[in-house]
C-alpha cells in the first residue's frame, strides 16, 4: 500500500524512516478524499499522495526528488508521468525500508530534523527510467515493500509537469480508457471545413462514467497530453463555451486564427510569475494559432471557417469530468483543400460589368487599356450592401475602400500598365454592383449623387389626396424622375430595405406607377434642393415613393425609398 506522513504544516519534505518502531499511515479512505479536496497541501511537496493527481514545477538543470513509502510486499503499483511543455528524464527505485520501521508504533510524527536525519543517503535500486515527452507510465502487479524515489530533471527549458501514483489501479482507474482503435477519423474534407469522428471511450460507454470530449486545432505539431495543450493557451483562451445544439464549432475568424492579436500578448502564466523569486525571468510567450473546445459526449465534429490549402493538425482528449483527468486519441492531421481558381472577368474601356458576388465571397476582374493613358477612372455603384474594391496595378496595391452607392476613383495611369480589380462582398447577404473602367476622362456613364440621397416629406403639406416631398441634387444637370406605389398600412422598414436594390432602373417599373420626369440641377451645391407634389391620391392610404436620377449614359440610381401616407379627414 502508498503510504504518506501528513505531519502539521509545514509539510516535511521527506517520508522518514524511523529507528523506533512505527506504524505509517494507512490509506485511510477519509485522509485520502481530504487529499484530494486539498491539492495546495501537496504543492512543492516531496510527498506523492496515492490516488491523486500532483503537479509541479521544474527549472532547467535542477533536479527533483519525490517520496512515497510501499509498506506491504506484492502490492500493486502504478506511477504515470506527464510532460507539459519538455521532454523528462525520470527514474523510479526503491529502497529497502529498515526493519524497524514495520513494526507498531504510537504514529506521532517525530520533529522535521530527526526525520531529516533518519533517511538514507543510498540510490536504491532502479526500477525504470525514461527520457522523452511521451505520458509514460510504470505498472507492476506486485510491488515490493520500500521507500520509493522518483527523481525528475528537466535539460531543456523551465517546465512544469504532472505525476499521478497509486496502489489500487484496478479500482481507481481516473484516466479514461481509450478505445480499441484510438484513432481519430476525417470523414469529410473541404477548403475550409474538416470533419473528424473517433470512437468513444469504454469509459463512458460501459463504464457509464462523466466523459466529454476536447478537441485541440492548430498548424504547428500534433501533442501528446492535454496538459502540453494548457501549457500552450493562455489562461484566458484555455477553455471555450461548448457549442449550441445543432451548431459545430466555428472559432477560426480573423482575430483569433491565423493572425496575432494583441489582446493578452506577453501575458505571463501565474506560476511563471511567482518564479522571480527564485532569480529566474521567463520571458512573454508569443500568441500561438491553437484553439481547444470541449464539446460533451460528441463523437462527430465539423470544423469550420479554417484557411484554403493550409495543413491542421487535430488532437483529441478524453476527460473523466470527476477527476478532471484526460487521456490523448492518436492525434492526425490534414490540409484543407485548394481555393477554386476565380475566373477573371476582362473589362471593357467604358463599357459597364454587372457583377454578382455571393455573401462573403469575393469577384476577380482585369482591365488592361490598349493605348497609353494619364490616368484611370474606375466608376463603382453598389446596389445592396457595402462593397469593397481593391485595385493593384502592375501587382501593386493603389486603391483599397469600401463603396456604398455611387463612387468614382481617379488613379494615375502608366504605360502599358494592367489592373487587377478584387471585390469583396458584404458578410450579410449576396452583393451586387455595376462597374464601369474608363481612361476618358469624360465618359462618365454614372450620374453624380449628393452626399444626401433621402427623399423628404412635409407633414404639414400633407392632404387626403397628395403629398410634397423634396429631394438634393447636384451641380450637374441630371434627369430625375419619381414614381408611387400603395403599399399596405403594415409595410415597415424590413420589406422597404428588402426592395433597397439601387439598381433597378425605372424600366423595371409599371408605366401607371410613374408620377413625372424633370431636369434639374444648380450651380450653387447648397441650393441644389426640388420639390415636388404628388397628387391623386386616396385618403388614408399609404405609398412606397421612389426618386431615380438618370445620367447621360442612360444608368439610373434610386434614391432612397419614402413611405408616406395620406390624411384620413380633411
Amino acid at each position: 500500500m502508498l503510504l504518506l506522513r501528513c505531519p502539521p504544516l509545514p509539510l516535511l519534505l521527506l517520508l522518514p524512516l524511523s529507528s523506533r518502531p512505527q506504524k505509517l499511515p494507512t490509506r485511510d479512505e477519509e485522509l485520502f478524499q481530504m487529499q484530494i479536496r486539498d491539492k495546495a497541501f501537496f504543492h512543492d511537496s516531496s510527498v506523492i499522495p496515492d490516488g491523486a493527481e500532483i503537479s509541479s514545477y521544474l527549472f532547467r538543470d535542477t533536479p527533483k526528488r519525490y517520496f512515497f513509502v510501499v509498506e506491504e510486499d506484492n502490492t500493486p503499483l502504478a506511477v504515470t508521468v506527464t510532460p507539459c511543455d519538455a521532454p523528462l528524464e525520470w527514474k523510479l527505485s526503491v529502497q529497502e525500508l529498515p526493519e524497524e520501521a514495520s513494526g507498531e508504533g504510537s504514529g506521532e510524527p517525530e520533529p522535521l530534523e530527526q526525520q531529516k536525519q533518519q533517511i538514507t543517503n543510498e540510490e536504491g535500486t532502479e526500477l525504470f527510467s525514461y527520457k522523452g515527452n511521451d505520458v509514460e507510465y510504470f505498472v507492476s502487479s506486485s510491488s515490493p515493500s520500500g521507500l520509493y524515489q522518483l527523481d525528475l530533471l528537466s535539460t531543456e527549458k523551465d517546465t512544469h509537469f504532472k505525476v499521478y501514483a497509486t496502489t489500487t489501479p484496478e479500482s481507481d482507474q481516473p484516466y479514461p480508457e481509450l478505445p480499441y482503435d484510438p484513432r481519430i477519423d476525417v470523414t469529410s474534407l473541404g477548403r475550409t471545413t474538416v470533419t473528424l469522428a473517433w470512437k468513444p471511450s469504454p469509459t463512458a460507454s460501459l463504464l457509464k462514467q462523466p466523459i466529454q470530449y476536447c478537441i485541440v486545432i492548430n498548424k504547428e505539431h500534433n501533442f501528446k497530453s492535454l496538459c502540453a495543450v494548457e501549457a500552450k493557451l493562455s489562461s484566458d483562451d484555455a477553455f471555450m463555451m461548448a457549442p449550441k445544439p445543432g451548431l459545430d464549432f466555428s472559432p477560426f475568424d480573423f482575430a483569433h486564427f491565423g493572425f496575432p492579436s494583441d489582446n493578452n500578448s506577453g501575458k505571463e502564466r501565474g506560476f511563471l510569475k511567482s518564479s522571480s523569486k527564485f532569480g529566474r525571468q521567463t520571458p512573454p510567450k508569443p500568441r500561438v494559432d491553437l484553439h481547444k473546445v470541449c464539446m460533451g459526449n460528441k463523437n462527430i465534429f465539423t470544423v469550420s471557417d479554417l484557411k484554403p490549402d493550409t495543413q491542421y493538425y487535430f488532437d483529441m482528449f478524453a476527460v473523466n469530468t470527476n477527476t478532471n483527468m484526460s487521456t490523448a486519441y492518436i492525434g492526425t492531421f490534414a490540409r484543407t483543400k485548394e481555393e477554386a481558381k476565380q475566373k477573371t472577368v476582362e473589362l471593357k474601356d467604358g463599357r459597364v460589368t454587372d457583377v454578382f458576388i455571393k455573401r462573403k465571397g469575393a469577384k476577380f476582374l482585369r482591365f488592361a487599356p490598349v493605348s497609353s493613358h494619364q490616368k484611370v477612372t474606375f466608376s463603382v455603384h453598389s446596389c445592396l450592401d457595402a462593397v469593397q474594391i481593391q485595385v493593384r496595378r502592375d501587382g501593386k496595391l493603389v486603391l483599397s475602400q469600401n463603396v456604398e452607392g455611387v463612387r468614382q476613383f481617379q488613379l494615375r495611369g502608366k504605360a502599358k500598365a494592367k489592373y487587377l480589380i478584387r471585390l469583396k462582398g458584404s458578410k450579410k447577404g449576396a452583393s451586387m454592383l455595376k462597374i464601369l473602367a474608363t481612361t476618358r476622362p469624360n465618359k462618365q456613364s454614372f450620374p453624380s449623387l449628393p452626399e444626401d440621397t433621402r427623399i423628404k416629406a412635409f407633414d404639414k403639406l400633407r392632404t387626403c389626396s397628395s403629398v410634397t416631398v423634396a429631394w438634393l441634387g447636384t451641380q450637374e444637370r441630371n434627369k430625375f424622375c419619381i414614381y408611387k406605389r400603395e403599399v399596405d398600412d403594415n409595410y415597415d422598414e424590413e420589406q422597404k430595405k428588402r426592395e433597397q436594390n439601387q439598381c433597378l432602373g425605372p424600366d423595371k417599373r409599371k408605366k401607371w406607377e410613374k408620377v413625372l420626369c424633370k431636369y434639374f440641377h444648380s450651380q450653387n451645391a447648397q441650393k441644389a434642393v426640388t420639390t415636388e407634389t404628388i397628387r391623386g391620391l386616396q385618403p388614408s392610404k399609404s405609398y412606397l415613393l421612389d426618386v431615380y436620377v438618370i445620367g447621360h449614359g442612360g444608368h439610373s440610381v434610386k434614391y432612397r425609398s419614402k413611405l408616406v401616407k395620406t390624411r384620413k379627414f380633411c
